[in-house]
């Protein structure tokens, strides 16, 4: 029987996750050296290498592609007999990662992070709060929060709320500008938008839904730029009601002829599902989504 124990598996699940020395010890704790030793010992132990090292970085052989499977469930199984002995403890504990688009990230769940950290002192929370979508099977996040529902995969979702977002642009931007009236006066202005190969999720490309043929002359990459340049007169742009509210010096265009709508979902992963503490955070979240109301609606 080879000779080799979880953290070697650990070592190796977190290297063909991340492809990178360095990244894969910081996600474990360790320095590089006491991971590269862990991969040594579990190729030595199994007779086989199991990465090339690549200039892209390293990558697994087709024997370290056929562990992968395995190892993963021995990480289901792992992280199913922690959770069960965590539970059986009196206080809630242990780390949660959440990742989430960078607008809700900020706006809505940075500010009641403090709610949280009170009713549990012990528990971690890690809040990834960018303009990207998360893994839950590569373990980016034990939570995460998207704007579609997901498709496959083993994973619980159930959407979390809807959202409306209208036009903004600042007093400044509109003075002695064209008045705009209609949609169709839309076409004479500067729009502000994302940057295509950036776009993470379909769900942002807003325009083509306000009015055919607006094209931006400013491409921004995430929504929280984007409300500032709005802010700072650079032009017209679409944003959620939640965020714009928030934000001095931004006045709604054609507030009674735009009114878009998106979703946000809560999805956790099969392995994790399950856990008190993400089970915990997910119950916060529904709570203060639902005691925020029409919060995400009104304009």
């Amino acid at each position: 029987m080879p000779d080799f124990d979880w953290n070697d598996l650990r070592a190796f699940l977190a290297m063909a996750r991340t492809g990178r020395l360095t990244v894969a010890a910081r996600q474990l704790g360790v320095d590089h050296s006491t991971l590269s030793r862990r991969i040594s010992g579990l190729e030595a132990a199994l007779g086989t290498p199991l990465f090339d090292r690549r200039p892209a970085g390293f990558v697994p052989t087709p024997e370290g592609e056929r562990l992968l499977p395995d190892a993963e469930a021995m990480e289901a199984m792992a992280l199913r007999l922690t959770g069960r002995l965590a539970d059986a403890g009196q206080q809630l504990s242990g780390s949660v990662r959440v990742g989430s688009p960078e607008g809700f990230g900020t706006y809505f769940l940075g500010p009641r992070l403090a709610t949280l950290a009170t009713r549990h002192p012990q528990l971690e929370l890690e809040l990834v709060a960018m303009p990207r979508s998360f893994s839950l099977s590569k373990r980016e996040a034990d939570l995460a929060i998207t704007m579609t529902r997901p498709a496959q995969g083993r994973v619980y979702a159930h959407k979390l709320v809807d959202y409306a977002l209208g036009l903004y642009a600042s007093p400044q931007y509109l003075q002695g500008r064209r008045a705009i009236r209609q949609r169709e006066d839309l076409t004479s202005h500067r729009w502000i938008g994302y940057v295509e190969e950036l776009m993470w999720t379909e769900e942002l490309d807003y325009l083509p839904q306000v009015q055919r043929g607006l094209v931006p002359q400013l491409r921004i990459s995430n929504v929280i730029s984007q409300m500032m340049a709005l802010a700072g007169g650079a032009g017209l742009g679409v944003l959620p009601h939640f965020m714009a509210r928030q934000q001095p010096g931004l006045v709604q265009v054609l507030a009674d002829k735009v009114r878009l709508v998106r979703s946000y979902w809560c999805v956790t992963h099969e392995d994790t599902h399950e856990l008190a503490r993400v089970r915990r955070v997910v119950e916060f979240l529904d709570e203060q989504v639902a005691a925020a109301g029409e919060d995400f609606w009104l304009d």
